[in-house]
């Protein structure tokens, strides 16, 4: 048997990615200078956790022995040009890379406009709307993917920072990071790209291959996250929940909690 494309890394909010000529490590919502973010946008006070975040990534990338790193959005925190702790954050991750040879592509995402246009020579930035790499599709999700990316095996996506509430028998609550699974709808994009009808001979134009979303949890542990078994809250994407047929939650170890509407 074939293995998967994607393949989430137990135990964390990372995945590694065949890309057909090399191995990807692929994580979302990095969140650069969030604490900076914090302490300006709601008076929060908290220590720099940015040596640690960069130095996960990089033990993540040693483990995996991947050849590239993948961000599938929102690397840096602040919306716009990146600056102080945040501009920091970000060079210091990019030398470390350097060093190792590694490339790194950032899917561009909503937070990530100054990012792209501050350190253009240093990243392969992508355009809102996704890159397809092989047959592994990419978009941070704050948009709907362009063609091409529908047209992959397998589509990976951020954004959500994808959170589950969990409750047992006695009252007790916890909330966890989870991995977001499932295929896609295409009749739910047919009319956002101009094709008509449903299951016709039309959806040829699409270059349809039956694809699975993976919607990754936040790599960011101060990002907090959207309770998606929670009554009330919504999805941010613009295609979710429409966009899919039906979706599987996993925790970060690999255990299947049902289907999202359900746990």
């Amino acid at each position: 048997m074939a293995r998967p494309a994607v393949e989430p890394v137990p135990g964390e909010p990372a995945a590694t990615a065949d890309l057909g000529d090399e191995r990807a490590l692929v994580v979302a919502d990095y969140h650069a200078g969030i604490e900076a973010g914090l302490r300006y946008e709601r008076g929060v006070e908290l220590a720099s956790n940015a040596d640690a975040r960069r130095e996960r990534l990089l033990s993540l990338l040693d483990r995996t022995e991947s050849e590239r790193v993948v961000i599938l959005g929102d690397i840096g925190h602040r919306i716009g040009d990146p600056k102080g702790e945040e501009r920091e954050e970000l060079e210091a991750l990019f030398d470390a890379l350097d060093t190792r040879g590694v490339p790194l592509t950032l899917v561009t995402g909503n937070h990530d406009g100054g990012v792209a246009d501050a350190f253009a020579e240093r990243i392969d930035a992508t355009p809102g709307d996704g890159v397809r790499m092989g047959d592994v599709g990419f978009l941070h999700g704050h948009t709907w993917p362009n063609r091409e990316v529908l047209g992959a095996e397998t589509i990976c996506m951020g954004h959500e920072h994808v959170t589950v509430k969990l409750q047992d028998t006695v009252g007790g609550s916890r909330v966890e990071p989870a991995w977001l699974r499932g295929p896609l709808r295409r009749e739910a994009f047919a009319e956002r790209l101009g094709v008509e009808g449903g299951r016709s001979e039309e959806f040829d134009e699409l270059d349809w291959a039956d694809p699975e979303l993976v919607v990754f949890p936040v790599f960011n542990e101060r990002s907090g996250g959207t309770w998606v078994n929670v009554e009330g809250q919504a999805f941010l994407s613009p295609f979710l929940p429409e966009g899919l047929e039906s979706g599987e939650l996993y925790l970060l170890d690999g255990t299947r909690l049902g289907d999202y509407r359900s746990v």
